[in-house]
């Protein structure tokens, strides 16, 4: 399975852009493996740090409720 972001070339993640980092968050709130993205080891990691540093401003809540 390729990488999406990958696909699309897609080189930068916004933190700013939480509709697309929604997509990497499961319903607790837990931030999804790369198995389940789907995504490649280096944007898993952009990822992952971009749903940390949104979380961080408060533009994602670090839990569902």
């Amino acid at each position: 399975m390729d990488c999406y972001l990958c696909k699309k070339n897609i080189q930068n993640i916004d933190f700013k852009d939480t509709y697309m980092l929604r997509n990497y968050i499961s319903g607790l709130g837990k931030i999804r493996s790369k198995e389940k993205t789907g995504l490649c080891s280096s944007h898993q990691r952009h990822v992952a740090n971009a749903i940390k540093r949104a979380r961080h401003l408060g533009l994602l809540s670090a839990t569902s409720k």
